[in-house]
């Protein structure tokens, strides 16, 4: 729809659907309460339906300034089927800035319920105006006081994180906290709006229980992505290359096998061992192939000498080198789209070729 915080605004399709099942939920309301025909009474609903979406674009504008503000970029504002989120390109560099962030779109919320009530007061009781204001005050400030609710994927739920985080130092056993504190409301959100009408004496509606399991589900879902994205960046962090590398030296691309037999043999043993893998090395250095070990020691003993390496290896494109000293979201940054190019990455040291790197190991380091 546009761009705020140099972010596009995404409005989503399902916004629409929702938009239209609260007018026609909330119209009867409308009729009962103040003296309009069947049409105005939807036109009024309409009208407080767009006021709602005013408000949670407001609401997420506010965390993408506030993300602004302390230097997290912002890639999207989305307003949603059940409600909207900001995304943005990375964590909060501290806690306080997290908790910033995360207060700042239900503080919206609470100052503009206190506008509409303090708008909604000289009006005429029963009126339109004052049933529009009244219930955008309410809206309001419920949204504002239930996101403030210490769980994820609530907003209080980077309160808590943060808190975690500052008197911890990890951030990712904020989110992990966070996340089963998440759980645990998303189970009492669900048990009172199911047993509340019950302790007054009320049967529960089908309509009641569905809207009971589709915000519990909500809430649930949100902090279980919140738990399990914590543990897999937990897992990134550990990631190494030069843990998962194997050790490799580097031999000219016009030399024989039988000059790779004297590399390996000459090549002085690691922490690894002795290297079993060599790279393919252009006059000027660039690494340009992976010798398929396999295949090398495939060849027959009287033909070692005529044999050109460039029979046994695997050419290597442009590109699909990784430095030997990257970790973490650093290293995965690079691995992946030079895995992209092929299966065998090359690793070098400055200009030293000094290992092979097999995107299996990778991912098989990643799924653990």
């Amino acid at each position: 729809m546009g761009r705020v915080a140099d972010a596009p605004v995404v409005v989503s399709p399902g916004w629409l659907l929702a938009a239209a099942v609260l007018t026609v939920l909330f119209a009867p309301t409308v009729r009962r309460l103040v003296d309009v025909p069947e049409s105005g009474a939807y036109a009024v609903a309409a009208v407080f339906v767009l006021l709602l979406l005013g408000s949670v674009f407001l609401h997420e504008l506010a965390h993408a300034l506030m993300a602004r503000r302390v230097g997290v970029r912002v890639e999207e504002l989305a307003v949603t089927l059940l409600g909207g989120h900001t995304r943005m390109g990375a964590a909060a560099p501290s806690p306080g800035s997290s908790a910033l962030v995360a207060v700042a779109g239900p503080v919206v919320n609470l100052a503009l319920g206190a506008v509409a009530w303090i708008l909604a007061a000289p009006t005429d009781p029963g009126g339109v105006a004052w049933l529009v204001l009244t219930a955008a005050a309410v809206a309001n400030v419920f949204v504002g006081a239930f996101n403030l609710v210490p769980g994820l994927p609530l907003d209080g739920g980077r309160v808590l994180e943060a808190l975690v985080w500052r008197v911890g130092g990890d951030r990712l056993r904020g989110t992990v906290v966070a996340g089963w504190v998440g759980r645990l409301v998303a189970l009492g959100v669900l048990l009172w709006m199911l047993l509340r009408p019950l302790t007054q004496g009320v049967e529960v509606s089908l309509v009641g229980v569905l809207w009971a399991a589709l915000v519990g589900a909500f809430l649930w879902s949100g902090a279980d992505q919140a738990i399990r994205g914590a543990r897999a960046e937990r897992t990134v962090d550990a990631l190494a290359v030069a843990a998962l590398m194997l050790p490799a030296v580097g031999v000219p691309a016009q030399g024989t096998v039988l000059d790779l037999d004297a590399a390996l043999a000459d090549a002085a043993p690691g922490p690894q061992g002795r290297p079993a893998h060599a790279l393919l090395l252009a006059p000027d250095g660039a690494v340009v192939g992976v010798v398929d070990a396999a295949a090398a020691a495939a060849v027959p003993a009287a033909l070692r000498g005529s044999t050109p390496l460039s029979a046994v290896a695997t050419p290597l494109p442009h590109g699909s080198a990784v430095p030997v000293d990257l970790s973490g979201r650093r290293a995965l940054d690079a691995i992946a789209p030079a895995a992209r190019l092929a299966p065998v990455l090359a690793v070098v040291d400055g200009s030293r070729a000094v290992g092979v790197l097999r995107s299996a190991d990778v991912a098989r380091a990643l799924r653990s």
